[in-house]
């Protein structure tokens, strides 16, 4: 049975609704308080500023468009304060600036309303563990180990060399079970807005992965026809 290094008690994180629409702010808590997390709702970045001061919250949910402070502003003085905290845009804009400009700002993950409210539980899941694996830095997915402090990654005590875009690309897929990427975002990601490479350069990088780590058996890196990748724990 693989297994990834981390543990989250999910009665002890709360989490912060900022959401202008006082229904949808309701609902979502609702939905979080009902799913074992301790979720508080407020309806704008102001407000938002005080509660954060106590408690601590352990992710933040926020909408771009409100009144007064956007949720681009909103996040960029979030990232001053706070540079870990996962940060979920929950959004009606669907467009790619967006997207770009969010990422830019420092969000963690993007959901376009209407949300899917048991989707949206998945993604806060995903996030804490992302969360957790950054701040321990080490990952472990049965007999694969990964540190992103010494950059390293071995197989059963066995160093396997990697470059540092494929150790990133491996470690984003690790920390996102079953999760899929796009080939944009992953290039988005790690080659940069300003890259003239194609998305042809992802394929080649996931290949370079499936070879490098063969000997591994506990997780394969999936191919979603028409979407990207997923790493799929075995």
């Amino acid at each position: 049975m693989c297994r990834l290094l981390w543990s989250t008690e999910v009665a002890m994180i709360t989490i912060l609704v900022v959401e202008d629409d006082i229904k949808l702010n309701q609902i979502v808590c609702i939905y979080l308080n009902s799913n074992g997390y301790s979720a508080k709702g407020c309806p704008n970045p102001s407000e938002a500023y005080d509660l954060m001061s106590h408690p601590n919250y352990d992710l933040i949910i926020s909408d771009i468009m409100m009144p007064g402070i956007d949720g681009f502003k909103f996040t960029e003085a979030v990232r001053r304060l706070n540079k870990t905290i996962p940060i979920l845009f929950m959004t009606a804009r669907d467009d790619i600036s967006s997207k770009q400009r969010g990422f830019r700002a420092g969000i963690d993950d993007y959901m376009v309303k209407p949300v899917d409210l048991d989707e949206l539980v998945l993604r806060v899941g995903a996030l804490l563990r992302r969360a957790h694996i950054a701040n321990e830095k080490k990952l472990r997915v049965g007999s694969l180990i990964m540190d992103s402090d010494e950059m390293s990654a071995t197989v059963d005590g066995v160093e396997i060399p990697t470059t540092v875009r494929e150790f990133n690309i491996l470690f984003k897929l690790l920390s996102y079970p079953k999760y899929t990427f796009s080939r944009s975002q992953l290039m988005d990601e790690f080659w940069g807005e300003e890259s003239d490479s194609s998305f042809r350069a992802v394929d080649v990088y996931i290949t370079k992965l499936r070879d490098k780590f063969s000997c591994c058996k506990d997780f394969a890196i999936v191919t979603v026809h028409g979407l990207g990748y997923k790493a799929v724990l075995t």
